[in-house]
């Protein structure tokens, strides 16, 4: 994949993709998110973290993905990729199948791509303040954009820790968690996503259409 950073443009080969779920650094914020996918008919998980190992092609900077039916949905989550045998940090989706979710977590999460933004931040020039670090997205509803998440990298598990936690090799890339869906998890036509450094005033972006293809049987 190709990335723009602020030493220039770099190519990346990631042949690791992991979902981090579950990564609340608040036990409430963890049982919200848990009872709030109960009432979709998700099962609980079995620990928390959990790590899901999907397939690394899922990953898109494409401005559309197609997915399959109406019952998906978009999460914003910090994006961390170790390549070069260096640390970096980005913004992705991990869009989910809700229908399938309620069968499997791990299948939903390999059912359907993963948009990424363009840009990455190196992990020196974050590290010390990622907690302050703003995560925020929205949804097209009724032909305007709605808030759907905000909040900062605090409520999520420190990122250092998650990745030591999946043993990340070089060439590897993980979602990191995301954070509660204002008024529930709903899917949307297009989704728009916001990771924003308020020490050094930059912000990666994300945005992209879901077009749901028909279910035939």
């Amino acid at each position: 994949m190709r990335f723009e950073t602020e030493q220039g443009p770099m190519e990346a080969r990631i042949d690791t993709l992991v979902i981090a779920g579950w990564t609340g650094r608040d036990r409430a914020a963890v049982r919200h998110h848990v009872e709030e996918l109960a009432a979709l008919g998700v099962p609980p998980p079995s620990a928390t973290p959990l790590f899901y190992r999907v397939g690394a092609a899922l990953l898109t900077q494409a401005a559309a993905i197609e997915v399959l039916g109406g019952e998906t949905s978009g999460e914003a989550e910090p994006f961390v990729l170790r390549a070069g045998g260096a640390i970096w940090l980005g913004l992705g989706s991990d869009h989910t199948d809700r229908g399938l979710e309620a069968v499997s977590v791990a299948a939903a999460k390999q059912a359907c791509p993963k948009p990424v933004g363009r840009v990455l931040w190196t992990w020196e020039d974050v590290a010390g303040h990622l907690d302050e670090i703003e995560l925020a997205s929205e949804i097209e509803e009724g032909g305007a954009w709605r808030p759907y998440q905000s909040g900062t990298l605090a409520a999520i598990r420190p990122l250092a820790e998650l990745m030591e936690a999946a043993s990340l090799p070089d060439g590897a890339a993980m979602m990191c968690g995301t954070l509660p869906a204002i008024g529930g998890i709903r899917p949307a036509a297009r989704f728009r996503a916001r990771l924003r450094d308020p020490v050094r005033d930059r912000e990666i972006t994300c945005e992209y259409r879901v077009d749901a293809l028909p279910v035939v049987s």
